[in-house]
Formats: C-alpha cells, structure tokens, sequence
C-alpha cells in the first residue's frame, strides 16, 4: 500500500489548514461561487467583479473545466487569459481557490488516447461529451493530468491571490466505477495488497458458492455485467466499491502531492458530495487525505429540507473532526439534474447558507457565480441569474454578504458537541445496496436521517459521526441499520455500554462482518450480549404480493414497514417496552419491537424494525423513560432547531432556525443578537416566519 492508501484506522490525518486572508485582511467568512469567465466574453469580467463586490464576495473557485481552454493543444499551455481574471479579482479584493483544472480532459486527448476512457459493466467505451470521462487506474491519463498539475503550480506559485488549491471536482460523481483492463489489474493488484494470498481472497469471498474459487490473482475481474436478473459475488462488489473509493483517492493524492511539491505553502482540498444519500465514496477515509475538507451539498426538496441539510452538515462536520469545513458548491434556487426541480421557497437562499455556517462551515459558496447561457447546466441557478442584477436571487445574494460580513468572529469556532451520536457506515450502506437481501427498500443511508430528524424533534440536535469517528464520546450512541460489524466496532460499543454510556441499536445492525459473511448463531451477531436479544429470521414487508404482510402493528401505536427482526429469545434481565401486533398466523404476534437491556453500567435499547421518522418520534419517550434518558424532553421544543458555535476563549454563537410551515414563537437566547433574518424580537421572545433564523452572541 501507498501511504494514501493505509487503512482509516491507522493512516494519521493531515493537520488541518485553512485558506488564510489576502494579504492586509482580516479572517472572514470566506463567501463566493465557482466562477467560469472563460465561458464568457472578457466584456463581462468588469461586470462581474464590480457585482461581486457589491455582494460582498472575496472568494472564487477557478478553471475547474477549463483544461481546453489552458492546455488548447498538446503541450501548447495558454495562461494569459486566467492571469488577467485573476489580476482583476485580486485587485478587486477577491482571493482565489484554483483548481487543477484536471477534473475533465479536452478532447484532443480523448481522441490521441481514447485508450483513457472508461468502460461501463458491459465493456462499452463511455464516450466524451459530457465530463469526467476519465479512468482513474489509466497511467496515461495520470501522466497528462499530473503535466497539468507541475504546469499549473509552476504558473501560480507565487501569486498572492491564489489561496487555496481545488484539486479536481466531485470524483467519482459519473466515473465512479470503471470496468476497463487497466481497472482489472489495478483491482487485482488492490487485492494483492489488501490479502496477501488468493486463499484469503477465497475465504473472504466465499468463492467456494457457485464455483467461483480462485487459482490466482490474474483470475480475478472486476463485476463486470454477468446477465440479466443474475446475482454477482457480494463479497467481490463490496471489495470493489472500496477499491473504486481507493482508485480516485490515490489519484487524488498523486495531483495534491504534485502540487504540494512546488507550493507547500497552500492548503489543498477537493469538494466530497456528502448528502444523506450520497455513499460515492468512503469520505470519512478521504478526510484524512485533505488539508482542510469541502463538501457540496444540494437541498432536498420538500419536507426534508432543514432537517437533511442539518443532518448532511452534520456528517461533514463528522468527517471534518469539527475542525471548519469549506461550503464548496450550494445552488441559490433551483438546479438542473432532477427530473423535477423545485425553485427554492423564499427565505430559504439565507436561510439555508446560515444553517451550514451554524453546523461548521466557515466558507459559504455555491454554483455558480453567473448562471450559464448554454450547455447542460445552463437552468441550474446562480448567484448572479439570467435576469440579472435586478432580481430577487441578487438582492439575496447581497443581504447574505452583508450577514457574513457581520458574523466574522465565528471562524475558528467549533460545533458544541450534543450528547447523541449518530453512527454513519457507508460500508453498511455498499453492503445493502446488493440485490440479493430481505428486502431491497431497506436501504441504510435512510436509518440515520429518520433518527436524525426524530431527535430535532425533541429539541436535541444528534452529532451524525463517522463509525471511525469519536461516537464513543457522547453520552448517548445510536447505531441505525450498521450492517457490518468487526471486532473492533464491537469492542468500542461493548466498552462505552459498559462504562454507563445508553446506546440504541436498530434492526439491520451487525449481521454481516467485513467481509459481508453472515454472523452465525443469531443476530446481532458480535453484539448480541449488548442487545439482549436474539434474532433468528427476518421479516420483510410489503404489498409486492397480495396478500402478504405489508406492515406491523406495534403495540405503543407506531407502524412498522419494509423490515422486522423474529425475536425469538430475549436475556433474562431484557425489558420488553412494545411488541407487534398481527394475525396469529403470521408468526409475528407479540413479538418484541422493542427491548431494553441493561449491561455493565450502561444501557441498550434495540428497535426491532423501521418505524420511520415518525414511528421513532412516537417510541422515543418510551426508550427516554426506560433507559434514563433527557426526562424533560416531553417538553421540549421541536419548532426550531438550535445549534450552537463556540470559541476556545468561552464566546459563542447560538443559531436557531424555524422549522415549521408557519410562524413560531421562540425564547431568545440571553446575548447580542447578530442576525434576525425573517423574524422580529418581542424582547425574551421572537417570532420566526418560515424560513427565519436568528443569531445570537453570547
């Protein structure tokens, strides 16, 4: 192994660092967009500066697609049309975060060396003519992108404007898998690495079902297309969907060590795409890889949108290890790549940048800064739209300047931990995405985020942690629909239970290890001694065949659909709190839902099936009361969510954000309020509009 690519439980991160002020600045909010000026006339470069000014803008990320336009011919380099923007915006006050420009090749290489395309499952060539037609394992490809990477680093290295390098663009977003020989080999040799002999591969693989069995590495492929309807090897798509996450990262590394070399004195990062859906990559593995870590994060439409955005910021702040993290991408309304996008409801443009600064980030940035005439994102909105400077997108876009200008003295300050975490696995998530489970809705990104919006609901904000991350530290651990266990996970939650901490483990957690192999003698495999309980089957759920069961009735009025775990046998010392409800004959009629079970000092409460968001809401007092847990949550309050930032020196920043449809009254924290965005104060109290937050120091 490389040393980008040593395991995440030994692999030191890097120390953190930032992008640091021009020169003659203080620290501010870093505020901005992706900025394409090569995809206009200069006419308009005049225009955009003096409009960012005006919006109060002091960052712009760089030439991201602008290899054609920096390297026209092969060999033939072109910086003087990127050296005057760049004059222009330093002049004008605004830094830069310059990419490698590598995240898409011109078409002159692609026709010179079509042998660096990918291939899909099924061998087909995936063509240029949108972007990232690139294969991470191709040694020309690497070659011509790191020529790229010397050449631009060369250019720039002492260019007081450029503060911060932006190595590629979402990886992984359309060449995240690639089937071609050269990714053939590359696996083969990952796995080399990762098993030392073809029987370990054997072992963890199970290659013996359907005689897969292996004589060497050689013999090994990647899971490329075996027919329709067929099953591939759960163990080998696992393995790939790490090794594909690995692939980009070490490509990553190749150009962020490139450009270190020539200027070590600028913070390195690439944009991860950490949403509650997203599992692209393994990024709480590639946080360590970053000097400082970015994220895009595109808002759900719908009743999801505060509380998903809060959670995903959340992770990333995880990821992050609390340290400030970077906004990369956001949109200000609606974007281009659903087949149904919503414009943003009025209010949420602010709104919604205060809430990611409130979870940790101290750069607030979206695509893009002028919305594109043509091509393929040419109806995803901007900072500056296609209406122009006389628009209400505009006027937003200047009233959020003025706010983060005004909340300077929040960079450097730190989420406060709460007293819940959240475990987040996307291994969990690879593993039960395969087509050959109980029950293909069971998808684990979904657990989390229904826990996450439960907890809001009693006014507790839950930490969203990394599993390798210090969920060990909280007072209270959630482990929603973690899939996989191995020993080491399993000794840290035997260990915080033991020493008094309250964990609640959900149906779908530890039944498989590492290597995706079923535990054997009954679920929650390494931690049924935590749990208390003993699984033996499950029972999956819905209206595909009629009359089936499609649901469970559980005893304290919650319903469960999708997935329920057959109790069979409960420890001694296991207090059963709610049971399901069912025909007789279904097996299933008073079974326990949800237990509790007392173990060393602590606690475990286990959740028996999916309730969903508002199944957990309603069991949540019931595991409260029986595990010892906030006992004036009752009276919480769940119309706003409350977050708050805090310096080393004692000062901090409290955030509270509306999250119903219609005005809320609120206490206000006793401090100077800072922000009143869609809200007016009566005193000790303020009432929020939808979409309204505060700010208040203290």
């Amino acid at each position: 192994m490389t040393a980008c690519e040593s395991p995440i439980t030994t692999k030191p991160r890097r120390v953190h660092r930032w992008p640091q002020p021009l020169p003659g600045n203080d620290a501010r909010i870093w505020y901005g967009a992706d900025y394409n000026p090569d995809q206009w006339a200069e006419e308009y470069w005049d225009e955009d500066v003096r409009l960012m000014t005006q919006a109060g803008v002091n960052i712009v990320s760089l030439a991201i697609f602008s290899w054609a336009n920096i390297e026209p011919e092969d060999g033939v380099f072109t910086f003087d049309w990127l050296d005057r923007i760049i004059a222009k915006l330093y002049a004008a006050g605004i830094a830069v975060d310059l990419a490698s420009g590598t995240a898409s090749p011109p078409m002159w290489l692609t026709a010179k060396h079509p042998e660096v395309l990918p291939r899909d499952e099924r061998g087909d060539v995936v063509w240029p003519g949108a972007r990232q037609h690139w294969r991470p394992t191709s040694p020309v490809f690497r070659e011509y992108a790191l020529r790229l990477c010397r050449r631009m680093a060369d250019h720039y290295r002492d260019n007081p404007a450029i503060v911060s390098w932006h190595v590629s663009n979402e990886y992984g977003c359309h060449n995240r898998f690639d089937y071609s020989d050269d990714a053939m080999r590359a696996f083969q040799d990952w796995c080399r690495a990762k098993y030392g002999t073809i029987d370990a591969v054997n072992e963890a693989w199970g290659t013996n079902f359907w005689s897969q069995r292996f004589n060497g590495f050689d013999e090994i492929l990647p899971p490329r297309y075996i027919g329709e309807g067929n099953f591939t090897n759960p163990g080998r798509l696992l393995d790939y969907k790490r090794f594909s996450s690995d692939a980009l990262k070490e490509f990553f590394c190749a150009e962020r060590d490139v450009l270190a070399s020539i200027t070590p004195n600028i913070p390195i990062t690439t944009n991860f795409m950490v949403n509650s859906s997203e599992s692209t990559m393994d990024y709480d593995d590639w946080g360590r890889e970053v000097d400082f870590v970015s994220n895009d994060h595109y808002f759900t439409p719908g009743s999801w949108h505060l509380d998903e955005m809060a959670y995903s910021s959340s992770h990333v702040d995880g990821i992050a290890r609390k340290e400030p993290w970077f906004l990369m991408e956001q949109s200000t309304s609606a974007v281009n790549w659903r087949g149904l996008n919503p414009r943003k409801e009025p209010g949420a443009l602010v709104r919604d940048s205060l809430l990611h600064l409130a979870m940790g980030a101290d750069a607030i940035c979206y695509f893009q800064w002028r919305q594109s005439r043509a091509g393929a994102e040419k109806f995803h909105s901007a900072m500056l739209p296609v209406a122009g400077e006389d628009s209400q997108i505009y006027r937003d876009v200047c009233e959020l300047g003025s706010y983060l200008h005004d909340l300077a003295d929040v960079t450097g300050s730190k989420v406060t931990d709460s007293p819940v975490a959240i475990v987040y696995d996307v291994e969990s998530v690879w593993a039960a995405e395969h087509t050959t489970v109980p029950n293909q809705a069971v998808q684990g990104w979904t657990e989390p985020l229904d826990w996450f919006g439960a907890f809001v609901e009693y006014g507790i904000r839950a930490d969203v942690t990394p599993v390798h991350g210090d969920w060990d530290t909280h007072d209270v651990v959630v482990i929603p629909c973690v899939y996989l266990f191995d020993d080491a996970t399993a000794a840290r939650l035997r260990n915080f239970v033991a020493r008094g901490g309250k964990a609640i483990v959900t149906y779908y957690s530890a039944i498989a290890d590492e290597h995706d192999r079923l535990f054997l003698g009954g679920w929650p495999g390494l931690i049924g001694d935590v749990a208390g309980v003993r699984i033996e089957e499950h029972c999956p759920l819905g209206d595909r065949f009629a009359g089936a069961l499609d649901h469970l009735d559980v005893s304290n009025g919650a319903v469960v659909h999708d997935l329920a775990d057959v109790i069979t046998s409960v420890a001694p010392d296991t207090r059963v709190l709610a049971t399901f409800e069912a025909e007789d004959m279904t097996g299933m009629n008073g079974r326990p839902a949800i237990t509790v079970h007392p173990y060393g000092d602590g606690m475990t409460g286990y959740v028996g099936g999916r309730l969903g968001k508002d199944g957990i809401v309603a069991s949540l007092p019931q595991l409260f009361a029986a595990m010892g847990m906030f006992p004036d949550a009752a009276a919480a309050d769940g119309d706003v969510l409350r977050v708050t930032r805090a310096q080393s020196d004692g000062r901090a920043y409290e955030f509270v954000f509306n999250r119903r449809r219609e005005a809320v009254t609120v206490a206000v924290p006793h401090g100077e309020t800072a922000v009143m965005y869609r809200a007016e104060s009566n005193g000790a109290t303020a009432v929020l509009q939808p979409n309204g937050a505060i700010v208040i120091r203290r």
